[in-house]
């Protein structure tokens, strides 16, 4: 459970943490959730303003230090994302001349928490005192150069909120466009029509080309742009273990149930070494002979080996059991008995109040109002245990309110003390009330699960040496043998499967189901690089890869494979539309649907704003058109989403006129409430960007 998981602990954080307090958070809101250099010294530029290697390199190095636990590209993709940004964001402030006083700069670095909550920062009261803050870093001049980098994001948090209260300020709705919304929902049309509908035609009658779906993207470029590709394939030879390994693995674990004789050095004669059956001292000789080390933990019946599991639950103490196998390891265990109730299953309504650590409260209460309501959800189920389910589902504050309060099963210690004791001190169908530091829980003790003990020796199943060898001399053969022959053949010929291409751009590392391989990908991206060429990558537990590029694509366009799926129903749409208006001929409705081998429909009552009609779905250029014929007037062939329509305004219905349209300028302020969010993306999308960074080390 979300909030139980475990207790943060908060301190006060140290001046130190001033410096990892950079500029990423001041874009969230417009945002909207939106090596060596080979030949040139800039990772990128955006609007020709150039961004240095050396000042990019610097600060993926202060994210990767930062403790987030990411990648080298993970961090060049965090940086770039933040850089196209502020050079987008600062090239806007300079337009509009803003400026950012003393005042407004520490307002802004009061809003962080590393400053505006530090102790050292703080007078008597709990306030930040500015004297206090002025002189600390008078104090420890050493200190100053992480305010100076501070005081910089500050400034630019400070533009971006007076820029950001502009953007937003600009947003409004005119009483003209509150009347063209109320139209659209009122205003009604009435016609007939005729529908040449697309799926009359089937797929297979109408081809689309590779360069006709090429062309329809570049006519549509912002919407198809991508960046360069380029298209992988390769074989892969597992550096996996032999049938004769796995047999040796298990040889070796057997050998270990019985005692042995071994030449002592030191007296000159033979002792005999127990096996693991008899071992005097089960838990050392686990340690001694096993790559997994002694486990003192009991395991429910669920979290062993299916196979094995009757057997190895039901074990006698003392008795051993194997050898059997488990993943990658051959196994043998001895018991050491069972133990009731190891884990338990349990379901909670969680109330709480203001103060706890809850994130979703559904409604604020004091600690007293917390209780009444508790210990009448408390009675509501004592009154009717079944229910328990939507009690939860309708008044929890935990997430488990979704699943009716059930927490699953979790084993002692795992939950807040009172919690804990609670559950594992009482039988299964125990119902309680308990506080902890997260509010007050009606618990139920759903399910408690035995346990047993085992001593396991297990040993890992890995190639051997001969074997790898053996994969390693195949994957250089196959590296030397690509550069002359015929990939495809030679993948056949030596019984390898060439696996499905993988489409990769420059900053990507995952490749494929292989997860990070970054070597690859910077591979295919070095200017060496060609179609054609071929590299094998040894890959640390897993075993070697033989790449060979099989396309580049430096159009700056989505790879026709991967649009396709995309742009050919367009295109076929626009082909069927073709072959259906040459047939929508006629001086009337009725006529043009005898030609059709159809009939003339009717649609009732329909406005812009639901312009569905029919069957057919949303059609809002047929209903348009209806919208502006006069009475009785029949149109051109429409092409619509679904299909070629012709149709016949029967009558429009106008709606009253209305004094003031306050109400639907209302709604239209509610649609467009999030409209500021889309500045950032629209800059991005208007500006020319260069990016550099695959010719360096990332």
């Amino acid at each position: 459970m979300a909030v139980l998981a475990k207790i943060r602990q908060r301190s006060a954080l140290l001046i130190g943490a001033i410096a990892l307090a950079l500029f990423a958070f001041i874009i969230q809101d417009l945002i909207g959730k939106g090596g060596i250099g080979q030949d040139t010294k800039d990772v990128g530029t955006v609007n020709d303003k150039d961004i240095s290697f050396e000042d990019f390199r610097v600060k993926v190095s202060n994210v990767e230090k930062s403790g987030q636990g990411i990648t080298s590209t993970q961090a060049a993709n965090q940086v770039w994302d933040q850089e196209v940004s502020i050079a987008l964001l600062t090239s806007e402030f300079e337009k509009l001349g803003l400026r950012a006083g003393e005042k407004h700069l520490i307002e802004v670095l009061k809003a962080d928490q590393n400053i505006g909550g530090n102790p050292l920062f703080l007078n008597a009261a709990g306030l930040f005192d500015l004297a206090k803050f002025k002189e600390y870093f008078k104090a420890n001049p050493e200190q100053a150069q992480f305010l100076q980098e501070r005081e910089k994001s500050a400034e630019l948090n400070a533009k971006f909120q007076m820029y950001s209260t502009l953007v937003k300020a600009s947003l409004y709705t005119t009483e003209a466009e509150g009347k063209l919304k109320y139209e659209m929902e009122a205003n009604k049309v009435n016609f007939a029509y005729v529908a040449g509908l697309y799926s009359t035609i089937k797929d297979s009658e109408v081809k689309v080309t590779d360069a006709e779906i090429v062309d329809f993207m570049k006519k549509n470029e912002k919407k198809y742009k991508a960046d360069p590709s380029r298209e992988i394939e390769y074989v892969l030879l597992e550096d996996k273990a032999s049938a004769q390994d796995e047999a040796d693995v298990k040889a070796k674990i057997t050998a270990l149930l019985a005692g042995s004789v071994v030449y002592n050095s030191k007296t000159g004669k033979n002792d005999t070494v127990a096996g693991f059956r008899t071992a005097a001292n089960a838990i050392d000789f686990v340690n001694s002979n096993s790559d997994v080390p002694y486990d003192s933990t009991y395991v429910a019946k669920k979290d062993l080996p299916a196979v094995d599991a009757d057997q190895l639950f039901n074990l006698a103490p003392g008795s051993v059991y194997g050898p059997y196998k488990f993943g990658n390891y051959y196994c043998l265990s001895k018991s050491f008995g069972k133990r009731a109730g190891v884990n338990a299953k349990a379901s909670h309504i969680l109330i709480s109040y203001e103060g706890t650590q809850v994130p979703n409260k559904r409604e604020k209460r004091t600690k007293e109002q917390a209780l009444a309501k508790a210990q009448a959800v408390l009675a509501q189920v004592n009154a009717n245990p079944d229910s328990f389910m939507m009690l939860a589902f309708s008044n929890s504050d935990d997430s488990s309110a979704q699943q009716g309060g059930d927490l699953g099963y979790f084993g002692p210690n795992q939950m807040v003390k009172p919690f804990n004791d609670f559950v594992f001190g009482n039988a299964i169908g125990k119902v309680g009330l308990v506080e902890t530091p997260f509010g007050f829980h009606i618990i139920r003790i759903t399910d408690k699960q035995d346990g047993v003990r085992l001593a396991t020796v297990a040993q890992k199943i890995q190639p051997s040496e001969a074997t790898s060898d053996k994969i390693f001399t195949q994957a250089t053969q196959f590296e030397m043998d690509a550069a002359n022959k015929d990939f495809a053949k030679l993948a056949k010929d030596m019984k390898l499967t060439i696996a499905s291409p993988v489409t990769v751009t420059g900053m990507e590392e995952n490749f494929a189901s292989l997860g990070n391989q970054r070597a690859i990908v910077r591979w295919a991206f070095e200017e060496g690089s060609k179609v054609g060429s071929i590299k094998r990558f040894e890959l640390a537990n897993i075993g070697h890869v033989i790449a060979r590029v099989k396309s580049i694509d430096d159009s700056g366009l989505v790879p026709v494979a991967q649009a396709r799926a995309y742009v050919e129903p367009i295109l076929k749409n626009k082909k069927k539309a073709e072959l259906i208006k040459a047939k929508m001929t006629g001086s009337s409705l009725e006529a043009i649907a005898k030609a059709n081998k159809t009939k003339v429909e009717q649609a009732a009552n329909i406005t812009m704003e639901n312009p569905v009609f029919g069957l057919v779905g949303a059609e809002p250029k047929v209903v348009g058109t209806a919208f502006a014929l006069t009475a009785n007037k029949v149109s051109a062939p429409i092409e619509g989403a679904t299909g070629v329509y012709v149709v016949k305004n029967v009558s429009t219905l106008k709606a009253p006129a209305l004094k003031n349209h306050s109400a639907y300028v209302a709604k239209l302020k509610q649609q467009t409430a999030g409209d500021a969010g889309r500045i950032l993306p629209a800059l991005k999308a208007n500006a020319t960007i260069e990016d550099n960074r695959s010719k360096f080390n990332y």
